[in-house]
């Protein structure tokens, strides 16, 4: 499996996110996953910010863009192979002020892309590119906003990531929230976080199951009793 795990954390070794995140692919390879992975940690290597020329650039038609045009573009044309290249995709962040961090968010506009990780039908509707990804968000939250908490109506984070990636074509992401952290006693914080790593066993569990899955040769019923067999151990 060709993974790209993405962290957002302006944090480096007291990161929460940073800690669930390798946690979660070493449950993948508990779980005897072949996983080749692509890194990039964008408070490190923080795509460039929209601006005027990136504007421009990225609605005038390929065959029209001059050569300052497709310099502007390089960075987000090789980040948006990268997503495409992969068959799934990590991303861990903390929540900050109820959202996403700068970092997060300037990958994003970076990589929502007209032609590449989105495309117009001729029917006028807009085709997502990222339908095969599976994905998964692995956040962070100081207060506790699970529903029924007096913080709940105040998460901007969970529907703009669905929003985003739903644009690019993600119509099921997987999220695991570790909270309350921050606002919270060290008891509290640790429930948290063993509750998010058991989530996480769970998903890593059910992504080994989907790709042994999926490797069963279709063509020979036999096969298929074999491999399925080969699954459940």
């Amino acid at each position: 499996m060709k993974l790209m795990h993405v962290d957002a954390s302006a944090k480096r070794e007291r990161s929460n996110s940073r800690a669930l995140s390798r946690y979660f692919l070493e449950r993948l390879r508990a779980e005897q996953m072949d996983l080749q992975v692509d890194y990039l940690d964008v408070s490190v290597e923080t795509p460039p910010h929209v601006d005027e020329a990136f504007a421009i650039a990225t609605y005038t038609p390929p065959r029209e863009r001059t050569p300052a045009m497709k310099a502007r573009l390089a960075a987000s044309d090789a980040l948006c192979e990268r997503l495409l290249a992969a068959d799934a995709l990590v991303f861990a962040m903390p929540m900050y002020n109820w959202s996403m961090p700068s970092a997060f968010k300037a990958f994003v506009d970076c990589i929502t892309r007209a032609g590449l990780t989105y495309v117009n039908a001729d029917d006028g509707s807009i085709v997502g590119q990222l339908a095969r990804q599976k994905v998964l968000f692995i956040t962070s939250r100081g207060a506790d906003l699970r529903p029924g908490s007096p913080y709940a109506s105040m998460d901007a984070l969970t529907p703009a990531l669905k929003a985003a990636f739903g644009f690019l074509g993600v119509a099921a992401p997987t999220f695991v929230d570790a909270q309350p952290l921050q606002f919270a006693d060290q008891e509290t914080r640790g429930e948290a976080l063993e509750r998010a790593r058991y989530e996480l066993s769970a998903v890593a569990a059910n992504w080994a199951k989907s790709a042994c899955v999926a490797s069963v040769p279709q063509a020979d019923a036999n096969a298929d009793t074999e491999y399925a067999t080969l699954c459940q151990e």
